[in-house]
């Protein structure tokens, strides 16, 4: 770990991470919390991503237009994600500022009033975003696949919950999920930038003392299924996902999952969007990425055609598929090496994502890896492994899912007996 990244432990459980990087301004700082959709029961799906908005919305001392004014007058940016093992709220600051950016952010996440009209209010703002979600197919469709891949379990359901939780969502849903999930055991504050870490220690301590303590967040074990959705809409094109059960987080093969995407599905050198859309002209957007989870993971593959071009472009893309199992060239190997190691070390430039990968591999991983061993790991990563990832990965069964005018797409049977040949 680099002499610039300091840990510290603190008695209650809460992770305190920092890098310092010489010659910015700024630093961004965040609460990271390890729980999401995955965490949440069915009555009560979208919890998490209810609480992101809610923490905005007021606290004992701060009303919501106060917490956007305080962190605006000082020209910062605040902000908050849900994912599906993650809840982030972040700022970005000048090198001055960031004790009131932690400030802020201990305040909402320990002295939130979840004032009654602001649930109503918030409540109609996240129906209006599912709404939303549902108008827009290239956005939605990954929902229909997360839940054909993971049917009937928390990993499957989405993000924004449903209209029905929402609409059912109640102020004590809300208040003792955080109870449950948001305790120092669950979190880790992390900052990089301009930041010095006895400081931060000092400010953490005294705005998050008041925490409340928790067991660890128990997460439904995910148990993927795989299969087929279909919805036939009125559109001009056809928005396809199609994907595979990949690897977790920590597998070995983890390097060799990420260079596969890459090369397949990774850029405009990639297979896949050189033979579909520069040759064939049978696309706008076709791209392939690995997503790994605490227990599992997923290896996508989305593409946009229209109705007629989709009876060759299935054909295409699982014939790319058998390719990459028994034929991957040093040369486009390096290639792809080179845009994950460049991709990793032009992240490491912006306080934010430093801020964040900081805090993901502590919870992850358990410590923050070195710049350096994750480089030698992708260059230790050989064609033979590769293929041996494509294969592993494509001769699983499929999931599927389909919307707009799909008749010309295959079945997942359809698919599994042509990479099966």
């Amino acid at each position: 770990m680099s002499d610039a990244v300091r840990v510290t432990r603190l008695n209650n459980g809460l992770t305190v991470v920092s890098e310092t990087m010489p010659r910015v301004e700024t630093v961004s700082v965040g609460a990271y919390v390890a729980a999401g959709t995955r965490h949440e029961a069915p009555e009560v799906n979208g919890v998490s991503h209810f609480l992101e908005h809610m923490a905005f919305k007021g606290t004992a001392r701060r009303d919501a237009a106060a917490i956007s004014r305080e962190i605006e007058n000082v020209g910062g940016h605040l902000n908050a994600y849900t994912a599906r093992e993650q809840t982030a709220f972040y700022a970005k600051v000048l090198k001055e500022d960031l004790p009131l950016a932690v400030d802020i952010i201990g305040d909402i996440l320990t002295h939130s009033t979840f004032a009654p009209e602001e649930i109503e209010r918030e409540r109609g703002v996240i129906l209006q975003e599912i709404g939303q979600a549902n108008d827009t197919p290239d956005d939605i469709v990954f929902d229909h696949f997360q839940e054909t891949a993971y049917p009937a379990q928390a990993m499957g359901r989405p993000v924004l919950g449903t209209e029905a939780t929402i609409k059912a969502m109640s102020r004590e849903a809300l208040t003792g999920y955080m109870r449950t999930h948001y305790g120092p055991g669950q979190m880790v504050v992390a900052a990089a930038g301009a930041v010095e870490h006895d400081a931060l220690l000092a400010l953490v301590r005294e705005h998050f003392a008041d925490l409340p303590a928790t067991g660890e967040a128990a997460a439904e074990p995910s148990r993927y299924a795989g299969g087929e959705f279909r919805e036939g809409r009125d559109l001009d094109q056809v928005h396809i996902v199609l994907g595979f059960p990949s690897v977790k987080h920590g597998d070995p093969m983890h390097y060799p999952v990420q260079l596969l995407s890459t090369l397949l599905g990774g850029g405009m050198s990639s297979r896949l969007f050189q033979e579909i859309r520069e040759k064939r002209g049978l696309v706008y957007s076709i791209y392939s990425f690995a997503s790994p989870f605490r227990d599992h993971g997923l290896f996508q593959i989305y593409a946009g055609t229209g109705e007629k071009e989709a009876a060759e472009l299935m054909p295409v893309t699982i014939e790319a598929l058998r390719a990459v199992q028994r034929d991957v060239t040093e040369e486009e190997l390096a290639r792809a090496k080179a845009q994950l190691r460049a991709s990793l070390l032009m992240s490491l430039e912006s306080t934010g994502s430093r801020c964040e990968q900081l805090a993901r591999q502590l919870q992850v991983h358990g410590r923050v890896i070195p710049v350096e061993e994750t480089k030698a790991k992708i260059a230790a990563v050989t064609v033979e492994q590769v293929q041996q990832a494509a294969a592993m990965i494509f001769r699983a069964r499929p999931t599927l899912a389909a919307m707009g005018p799909a008749e010309n797409v295959p079945s997942v049977h359809a698919i599994m007996e042509k990479l099966a040949a």
